[in-house]
């Protein structure tokens, strides 16, 4: 079975105010020490606000959840104990006008010296999917058909529609943020795997990034493991939503691969109509229209999501998770996504239901 491992970034906030609280240093020593957390698990990310887990190679989608739920306890419950509040949203609502609390790395401050004005605004979190792929070549292959379905996923995954105190108008303010990196959005065709690494390789020879782990395009090969990672998602509310996400990234690298090895034709969407995809899917999520980039026309946001289904179903059976995608999505139509839910508690109730919507989601089971 092709394997699956994710990525998590969370967020630390003040519990009254909302405000980031830069007090991840604290938290890591205090997960270092509890027996139910291996001490790789625990990763560090840019801001002192922010702390990410990443799961073991897993096999199952319940190796992938029990892995996250996990996590998700032991560190509700050692931010509690420093008087904060964990949160997996994918932007800070509220920020202070003071530069935040880098993480002590050399590679951050380097960032920094960069790019000042995008690292101060960098408090947003993200899930990362990584999928096994069988070698690079193929990766390349699979990474060039996958690149249509990357605003569908986006769409799902929409979790941060809060910016500086008030509503973005976007369901994936984290996306928008992004774009301001300088290389971003759903990745170009590459010939082959000699193709993906020379174009790399000269855009870091030309200095403008710091290096290759600044190539914020939405999907990758990543350079640490056999994988393609898939990096559209803004973290999810509750651990089950980014297993979901993680399901049907894995049929769709799986189905991508079959068609690498038979050599199928792909969808190869002009670049200026799939970043527009990107962008729409980003704004409204799965809660208005998508571009259907066969014709470059508008259709509704739950068609596109059948046409994924359609296309990834052979991958869902063979893997055995059908059933699970399909009580995700039931879950995600009747609820909605995380910046529905995120708006839906801001409405009713202001900061103070938001803040415990995080509360309620972050070790929630279903």
């Amino acid at each position: 079975m092709t394997t699956l491992g994710l990525e998590e970034e969370y967020l630390l906030v003040d519990p009254a105010s909302g405000l980031p609280v830069h007090r991840a240093t604290e938290i890591q020593e205090r997960l270092e020490l509890t027996p139910e957390i291996d001490p790789d698990d625990i990763q560090r990310e840019l801001l002192s606000c922010q702390i990410e887990t990443a799961t073991p190679v897993c096999s199952t989608l319940t190796e992938a959840e029990e892995s996250l739920l996990n996590f998700r306890r032991q560190l509700d419950a050692a931010a509690r104990e420093y008087g904060v509040l964990a949160a997996a949203t994918a932007t800070a609502p509220r920020i202070e006008q003071e530069y935040p609390q880098l993480t002590d790395k050399q590679r951050y401050h380097e960032l920094k010296a960069s790019a000042p004005g995008i690292v101060g605004d960098q408090f947003v979190n993200g899930l990362h999917v990584h999928v096994g792929i069988p070698d690079k070549e193929t990766g390349v292959q699979a990474l060039n058909r996958i690149r249509p379905w990357i605003p569908i996923v986006t769409a799902l995954s929409t979790n941060s529609p809060f910016w500086l105190d008030r509503d973005s108008g976007f369901g994936s303010w984290r996306l928008v943020h992004y774009r301001r990196w300088p290389v971003q959005g759903v990745p170009p065709v590459f010939e082959d795997a000699a193709d993906y690494e020379r174009r790399i390789e000269r855009l870091v020879a030309t200095g403008v990034i710091i290096d290759r782990g600044v190539l914020t395009w939405m999907a990758r090969l990543s350079d640490r493991y056999p994988t393609l990672e898939v990096r559209a998602g803004d973290v999810q509310l509750e651990a089950q939503d980014s297993v979901l996400i993680g399901a049907l990234i894995r049929a769709l690298v799986t189905t991508a691969v079959a068609d690498a090895d038979a050599d199928t034709r792909f969808l190869d969407p002009h670049p200026e109509l799939l970043d527009a995809a990107l962008w729409q899917a980003a704004r409204d999520g799965l809660t208005g229209d998508s571009v259907d980039l066969r014709t470059g026309t508008l259709t509704p946001a739950r068609a596109q999501m059948e046409r994924l289904l359609d296309y990834v179903g052979p991958a869902l059976d063979a893997a055995g998770d059908t059933a699970w995608v399909q009580a995700g999505l039931a879950t995600v139509w009747e609820q909605g996504t995380g910046a529905e839910r995120q708006r839906r508690a801001m409405k009713e109730g202001g900061l103070p239901a938001l803040l415990e919507l995080y509360s309620s989601t972050l070790i929630n089971e279903r």
